[in-house]
């Protein structure tokens, strides 16, 4: 399988804003077996921004964009070096690429990056995703949910699995509704499905249910399955693998027609 995994910063990070050590170790051993399985694995990750963060001490997450742009810019390159030294212990080597909003926007910038995607694949490389914070202008507008989507069209994956600081899609906020019933399949994205999504993460992240619902839209309009997991837990990528219900999974095709 060609498999997108997007990673969120609420699991690659503390609270504080520092590198979760031993979730991003986990992650990386369980996608280098994946891969080892033979299976095709492009990696989007959040954090740069959050990385920043602690790397710089700062109070809080920046709200003026040269601050964003700055704590991204240390950030990305404490992110990389870390994938690139857990990956490394695998025999497994890692690609970086940033984008931009132009970058999906422009045709030939488009082609361009499917391109270099396609070869980076052919060569067994593992490219790690993310969006040019440093250099972005438009308010960072496009959330790492959105660009976990445009990738998984862009190559054409089979899967798209949105790791984040929750189970999956419930019926109600969990964190303030005891009676809240996780939802395991989601054939449609009805209305009554949409009204579901709350408002942002975590204080370090920002990406909410809102996000994922529309990159769930966005890659199940191409036949292409999403699946919203827990990160905290990234062993449960093998019961993805393997077909097993986790999470929350939205079908681009319906299985009764498969």
């Amino acid at each position: 399988m060609k498999i997108v995994v997007k990673v969120g910063t609420s699991t690659l990070a503390h609270p504080t804003g520092m590198l979760n050590i031993r979730r991003v170790a986990e992650l990386c051993r369980v996608l280098s077996d994946l891969k080892n399985a033979g299976h095709q694995i492009i990696l989007v990750s959040s954090g740069a921004i959050g990385m920043g963060i602690g790397k710089l001490s700062l109070p809080e997450r920046p709200h003026d964009i040269p601050t964003k742009q700055a704590a991204a810019s240390v950030g990305q390159c404490e992110l990389m070096y870390t994938y690139n030294k857990e990956f490394a212990e695998y025999n497994h080597t890692v690609a970086q690429i940033l984008l931009t909003v132009l970058d999906i926007q422009d045709e030939q910038h488009r082609l361009n990056f499917q391109n270099t995607m396609n070869r980076l694949l052919q060569l067994g490389a593992l490219p790690v995703i993310n969006e040019n914070d440093s250099v972005a202008t438009e308010e960072l507008e496009i959330d790492n949910d959105t660009m976990g989507a445009l990738v998984a069209i862009s190559v054409q994956a089979d899967l798209l699995v949105l790791l984040s600081d929750i189970e999956g899609l419930y019926t109600a906020d969990p964190h303030k509704d005891p009676k809240a019933q996780l939802i395991h399949d989601v054939l449609t994205l009805t209305p009554e499905i949409i009204a579901l999504a709350g408002g942002e993460g975590s204080s370090l992240g920002t990406g909410g249910m809102a996000t994922k619902l529309k990159a769930a839209s966005m890659v199940n309009a191409e036949g292409i399955d999403m699946i919203i997991a827990n990160g905290a837990k990234p062993e449960l990528l093998y019961d993805i693998i393997d077909g097993k219900p986790v999470g929350t999974r939205f079908y681009g095709v319906s299985p009764t027609a498969v």
